[in-house]
């Protein structure tokens, strides 16, 4: 449930209450009852408690999220750049889910090859959309202060317009 997973997170923990007081967002009732339950077992959660940040993503997208930052904190959470504006994965949305996501680079990842970097992933894993990745760590900072991949850049599974990887 909810309730567990949040007593389990604690501070690493953003839910549906969380993204209505720091994004703004009104969940509708369908939304609402796809997030009822959260899809990580107690055993997952109570595992990941201290590396991770459970999060239930809102359709928001990476354009959505720059300008709620921008209103909701009096600090620079977007470099100024304007490169990624008409991109397809700046403007997608996402989908209403639970992420967990890690609150650091997989280790001994930087530096590597994405092929090198996926074969460090577990089974389980998978690699982000740029889109959860940018709402988990603005999302994290407003709930909590805490800056999340302050000092390195990760690869997402998003391609830019030119086939590039987006980071």
């Amino acid at each position: 449930s909810q309730k567990l997973a949040r007593e389990i997170m604690s501070g690493n923990f953003f839910g549906v209450e969380e993204a209505i007081k720091h994004f703004g967002v009104n969940p509708s009732k369908q939304q609402l009852a796809y997030l009822a339950d959260v899809p990580f077992s107690e055993e997952v959660l109570r595992a990941s408690k201290d590396t991770h940040v459970l999060v239930a993503i809102f359709p928001l997208s990476i354009l959505d999220i720059r300008g709620i930052a921008k209103k909701r904190s009096d600090r620079t959470l977007f470099y100024s750049q304007d490169w990624y504006d008409k991109q397809a994965f700046a403007k997608d949305k996402g989908d209403v889910g639970w992420h967990l996501l890690r609150k650091e680079p997989v280790a001994n990842s930087t530096g590597k090859t994405w092929n090198e970097q996926q074969a460090l992933l577990s089974k389980d894993e998978e690699t982000p959309k740029a889109q959860v990745v940018v709402y988990t760590t603005i999302g994290h900072f407003l709930a909590t202060g805490e800056r999340l991949f302050e000092k390195v850049w990760v690869r997402c599974s998003d391609l830019d317009s030119d086939g590039n990887l987006v980071y």
